[in-house]
Order: C-alpha cells, then structure tokens, then sequence
C-alpha cells in the first residue's frame, strides 16, 4: 500500500510539473505513449512537425504510468501504449475512441545482455542460476513487464519461479529504462523486447526465446483519446504514422511490420495480442 500511495505523490506531483503548452488544445497535439516506441516515435514526431508546421508533444513513460497521467489530467490526444494491454484497459475505462485503434508494429519478447554476454545466457532458464544480476519493468504499469510476468508464470515451476526471483534487482518504470539498465551494465539481464538490441547495438544484445515460450505476439497500438480537442487533427497524425514515411522509421529501428514478421519467431498459433491479468503475488497494489 505504501509503493502505491508513493506512486500516486510522485504521479501528481508530474501532473503539476506539465508546461502549459501541453495542454491539448486545436491546433496542437499531445501524445501520451509508452517508451516501448520512444526512439522512432520521437523521429515520427519531428518528422511530423516539419512536414504539417503542427506543434506536437510526447509524454513518455511506462504504458499504465501515462495512462493514469492521461486520466488525471484529463488532456491528450492521443494514446500510444507500448502494448495491447494497456490498450484494452483505455478502452474498457472509456478514455479512447475504440474505433480509432490502429496497430502500428509487432514485438515479440526476449531476454537482453550486456554485449558479449559474459554471464554465458542463453536460455530462460538461465536466468535462475545463482548470481545472476535480472530486472524486469514493473509489470502493474510496464507493457514488456507484464509480458515478462507471464513468460515467467507460463514456464517455470514454483522452485524455479523462487530462484529466479532471488536474483530480481530491480523493476524499472518503462521499456526505456529496462533497456538503459542493460545499455549502463546494471544487471546482467533483462527480459525485454527483441528490438531493445537494435536501440543500442553496442552494448545490448538479444537471446530470443524458444517459440513456445512466447505467450503472446505483441504490437503496439495506437488511438484517439476521448480528451482531444481536435479529433481531425489526432487522426492526420495517426495516418501519418502508418504512412510509408512513418513506418519507414519504424522499419529503420528493426521493429516488425507486420504480423508474418513477427511469426518467424512463435508457433504458427500463438495468439496476438489481447490482456493479461497478473497474479495476485505479483501485485504490488491491492
């Protein structure tokens, strides 16, 4: 109870923080995304700037975390989540227009090292061996943590489950942090995202899954929110970014563009998208 009334202080007092431009307001554009896409979003961003002279600002964070700044603050345009879950969750609570939702790419999940991989990983099983330094997104609030949660729950047997937990060091607040915490030799491991490698190809690097240890293909959703002050407008930028010009950027950072891309890694049956709900002993809230 004491994490969640720390998060609710540290949430408002960001609330308070927000400049005055970023109030939505026509004529202007405010995202609240999830920093499972922050390096090509923040190029897709610009990109739009130049070409339609529109202002537009991006508030990054964890997906549940700008979520609740989106509620709270009852402004936005747009919701870019780094997963359908989140996704599902805006939609049930009435906070997007659900017949704006588009996908802009696929992710699958998968365990990322330090470049070199000197702890020898390479299976998730190893990521229960005694001393190995592992981190996880908070998974109440972080898309690729509830997806490691799940990936966790689905195939380790509760002594495993124990052994692994053992060697958690950390729960970061965004895929940008699970991925920097790898980037800065924090840990030893990360369950992550595949293309977190490809965020920084000099010192991540990225042991994939087994496909059947993929619960879920993940992608990454995009949609109007019901707070907008200029619905038109929150559309061009969600047509922008599934233009050619706007994929092109994703297509740049090796995210996967389509669902037969994302398949190369799962079975020919695992499911994509949709929520999942964590279990009690992974709740930090109750």
């Amino acid at each position: 109870m004491k994490t969640y009334n720390l998060f609710l202080l540290v949430l408002l007092f960001s609330l308070s923080q927000f400049p005055q431009g970023h109030a939505s307001s026509p004529g202007k554009l405010l995202l609240f995304a999830g920093a499972a896409s922050k390096p090509p979003t923040e190029e897709v961003v610009k990109a739009f700037r130049e070409k339609f002279k529109i202002p537009a600002d991006v508030i990054f964070g964890g997906s549940g975390f700008v979520l609740s700044q989106m509620k709270l603050s009852r402004r936005g345009d747009i919701y870019f989540p780094g997963s359908s879950d989140f996704m599902e969750v805006a939609k049930r609570e009435g906070f997007v227009y659900p017949e704006s939702e588009k996908v802009v790419v696929y992710l699958v999940p998968a365990i990322n090292v330090q470049k070199g991989n000197s702890k020898g990983i390479k299976s998730l099983m190893d990521l229960t061996k005694k001393g190995i330094r592992l981190a996880i997104a908070n998974p109440e609030m972080v898309c690729v943590g509830t997806y490691a949660v799940e990936i966790i729950e689905r195939h380790l047997n509760p002594k495993e489950k124990e052994a692994l937990r053992k060697n958690l060091v950390n729960y970061t607040e965004s895929c940008e942090k699970t991925a920097n915490v790898i980037s800065l030799r924090a840990v030893d491991a990360v369950i992550g995202w595949r293309v977190f490698q490809y965020w920084d190809p000099e010192r991540i690097e990225t042991i994939l899954l087994k496909p059947e240890e993929i619960p879920r293909i993940g992608y990454i959703p995009i949609a109007i929110s019901k707070f907008t002050q200029d619905k038109a407008l929150a559309q061009k930028f969600i047509d922008f970014i599934l233009s050619a010009q706007g994929k092109s950027i994703f297509k740049n950072y090796n995210y996967l563009m389509d669902l037969q891309e994302a398949r190369q890694f799962t079975k020919p049956e695992t499911p994509v998208g949709g929520e999942y709900r964590l279990p009690k002993e992974w709740r930090t809230r109750q």
